[in-house]
């Protein structure tokens, strides 16, 4: 039984977590009843998860055919990516003001960041990785890109990333840490620069993966034996 609220999430981490590591791959079917036995929960917490799971297009249901996955689409990550970027830059900008010799908590998620990279646990990377960029366009006061912000699920994005064996990930870290400064000083131009070159690492080491920008959607998420280190999230 999943025992942590709210169980429509734990769900879709569960499934996500198999979509990532191929244990559902492309085409496979996920059928609300079955998953919902396994996970002692009930199959109206399954068909949430499941449209969670369809809105990042990482599932799609039809009629009659039930819901299946969805191979990985390097073009629709780089266009998420691509607004994450622009809608991070101007949080920063925004929240600067509220950050400027105010910056504990946030360096308090960078430590975690840290502990989790260090223990190369994946699953507490993405989590606090959220947290981290949650915090900072959470601080804009700005509700409406908060949603659109949060309609994008990066959570989800940076699992997917996170397969990947290019992916340096104390260097990964370690990159939040100049953006925390720059809040610090209140430079929100800098700290929007800085967020907006993270938003776009983060693409780019999707984009080696899948061997070429652009790509049409893929199987199983494809690995590569070498790419270059220092890679962020």
């Amino acid at each position: 039984m999943l025992q942590r609220d709210p169980v429509r999430e734990q769900i879709k981490r569960v499934l996500l977590s198999r979509i990532v590591d191929h244990t559902y791959k492309p085409g496979d079917r996920l059928l609300e009843l079955q998953i919902a036995r396994e996970m002692n929960a009930s199959q109206g917490s399954v068909r949430e998860a499941l449209r969670e799971l369809e809105a990042l297009r990482l599932v799609e249901s039809k009629p009659y055919k039930g819901t299946r996955v969805r191979g990985v689409n390097e073009k629709e990550m780089r266009e998420a990516y691509h607004v994450r970027a622009a809608l991070e830059d101007l949080a920063a900008r925004t929240a600067a003001p509220a950050f400027k010799g105010n910056v504990k908590a946030l360096q308090a998620v960078v430590s975690r960041l840290r502990a989790a990279a260090k223990a190369r646990d994946m699953d507490a990377y993405a989590r606090h990785n959220l947290e981290f960029h949650h915090t900072i366009v959470g601080a804009s006061g700005n509700a409406i890109l908060v949603r659109v912000w949060e309609s994008l699920d990066f959570e989800a994005r940076a699992r997917i990333a996170l397969a990947q064996p290019s992916l340096d990930i104390r260097a990964a870290a370690e990159a939040h840490q100049p953006i925390v400064d720059a809040l610090e000083r209140g430079d929100g131009k800098l700290a929007g620069k800085l967020l907006r070159q993270h938003a776009e690492a983060c693409h780019d080491v999707i984009s080696r993966a899948n061997g070429r920008a652009g790509a049409p959607p893929l199987g199983p998420i494809q690995r590569v034996s070498s790419a270059g280190s220092g890679s962020r999230l």
